[in-house]
């Protein structure tokens, strides 16, 4: 914006902004309707391109990996002298719980019991036996296998690419940018550039909209079972206006004063309740079958990584990872502006280290602390939260997980986990509010970011939204349509991001950059 005046993409503004109420009212008028529509459009879109899903996430990974070892990861995103704006610490807190959002927080507990209990025939086709020792460590090994480098290499891939175009080769910020080393610097200019954008941030859109709601849910859920507290529309207004503020706040006053404070307090959250539980949990059981299920995953890494279903059948491929992929995808091409505009000063191999290792590493812990110790509370018989799961859901087993913590100790990390939460989807959707609002605008210049207010347009869209939705029918109508409706979206953008995995290994390793 070189004349200081805002240029609005309205080719791609209006159009988001009408596809996504639109979507919603849908959800709220005519869920089934919706819900029908995208579940069998998600569904037949794994069935027959699961293969490409699993595929495309590996060779991510690969290359992520060839380029990390290579020469090329000291050259330095915005050139030689460029300088870091952002201390280690708090790039790795704004890259981590902007990446993660609550989802960590929820599936750590989750997901591993789930394997577990085999809740909706998980292992059916495994042969491992529901409820055994080797059922408690392949769901360690699921679990890190869904939620460590390979998911955390599509983010980073888009990142990388995104980061060096922008900063070193003065390129526009926005996803088409991204598909100029194959397709030529016409794509920008061209109207694929904007279908390109509407498709990137419709899916980044109706996700994060979708993942409010079910924080919104999520919270209620968990003053709900804890405190006793019916789930009231109300309640449901008050935990929905609080997120929304709390991310607007931040979002309008800019990164450096909202997203890195955020982002820090939250990373601060997620060591020390880490640590404490790790100190009063089962140390000798987390460090076992943490081990257990690393050995279990490197094992089964490549049948896992190129299985099309037909391994480890629907309930498990399809449910979960192929389900995974889809909502990681459709949340990389426009993540990646996000960890792309705060990684300006680092070197490639930093930006793989910090997007990619590191948070994998904090994964692997995670999972290992969270989701053995609700194992070893489900095999002791202390409770059984697998029933919890099968008669309510997997949200409030997070709770009865924590209630049941010994000492009592689950009356102070309750309220605690709450704040996570709350800080964890405030940071993501601070950063996606950011990075939307910065497609929306024309020419922006390197190092600028969007009018704060156009940020804050859209954060109370999506947050509008999810609190009406969320609110509706008790906090359940009009959740799962949006939700499938979002990663429906993520198999369009597949495509994007297969272009640009492509765009990536012709531009670090066929042409030759410029350190």
């Amino acid at each position: 914006m070189k004349d200081g005046k805002i240029k609005l993409k309205k080719e791609v503004f209006w159009p988001t902004i009408i596809f996504t109420g639109g979507a919603a009212i849908l959800g709220i008028v005519n869920n089934e309707a919706l819900t029908s529509i995208t579940k069998k459009f998600f569904t037949w879109s794994l069935d027959s391109f699961g293969w490409l899903y699993q595929i495309i996430v590996m060779i991510s990974f690969l290359v992520m990996m060839a380029l990390f070892f290579s020469k090329l990861g000291s050259v330095r995103i915005g050139g030689k002298d460029a300088k870091a704006k952002h201390s280690f610490g708090a790039w790795f807190a704004m890259a981590l719980t902007g990446g993660v959002a609550s989802g960590i927080v929820t599936w750590g507990v989750n997901e591993p019991l789930i394997y577990y209990g085999n809740v909706w025939g998980e292992l059916d086709t495994l042969g491992i036996e529901p409820f055994s020792a080797k059922a408690a460590i392949f769901a360690m090994g699921r679990s890190f296998f869904n939620w460590t480098f390979l998911p955390y290499a599509v983010y980073t891939l888009c990142g990388v690419v995104i980061a060096y175009l922008y900063f070193n080769k003065k390129r526009k910020l926005s996803v088409t940018t991204t598909l100029e080393p194959i397709l030529g610097e016409k794509i920008n200019s061209s109207k694929f550039s904007a279908i390109i954008d509407i498709l990137s941030m419709l899916a980044i859109v109706l996700g994060l909209t979708s993942g409010l709601t079910a924080c919104i849910v999520l919270i209620v859920s968990g003053i709900s079972y804890s405190y006793g507290i019916s789930s009231s529309v109300t309640l449901f207004y008050g935990v929905g206006i609080l997120i929304i503020c709390l991310f607007t706040f931040s979002t309008y006053v800019g990164l450096d004063k909202g997203l890195k404070v955020i982002g820090s307090l939250n990373a601060y959250f997620y060591y020390g309740l880490l640590i404490f539980l790790f100190l009063i949990g089962p140390t000798l059981f987390i460090l076992r079958n943490g081990t257990a299920g690393m050995a279990e995953w490197l094992h089964n890494f490549w049948n896992w990584g190129l299985d099309p279903i037909d391994i480890g059948g629907a309930a498990l491929t399809r449910s979960w990872t192929l389900f995974d992929w889809a909502v990681w995808i459709a949340y990389a091409p426009v993540m990646g502006i996000f960890l792309a505009k705060i990684s300006y000063g680092r070197t490639i191999r930093e930006f793989i280290i910090v997007n990619m290792i590191l948070p994998s590493i904090f994964g692997i812990v995670w999972f290992s602390t969270f989701g053995n110790s609700a194992l070893n509370m489900q095999m002791s018989g202390t409770f059984d939260l697998v029933n919890v799961i099968k008669n309510t859901n997997a949200v409030t087993a997070v709770w009865a997980f924590l209630k049941n913590l010994p000492f009592g100790i689950g009356t102070i990390i309750i309220p605690i986990n709450i704040l996570i939460i709350i800080a964890s989807f405030a940071t993501a959707a601070d950063a996606t509010s950011m990075t939307v609002a910065s497609m929306c605008v024309k020419d922006l210049e390197v190092g600028e970011d969007a009018p704060g207010y156009l940020k804050a347009i859209w954060g109370i869209v999506i947050g509008s939204i999810a609190i009406i939705m969320s609110a509706f029918g008790g906090g359940e109508q009009g959740v799962d349509g949006v939700k499938s409706l979002a990663t429906a979206g993520g198999f369009f953008v597949l495509f994007i991001f297969i272009l640009q995995v492509c765009s990536v290994i012709k531009l670090f390793f066929i042409d030759k950059i410029e350190e």
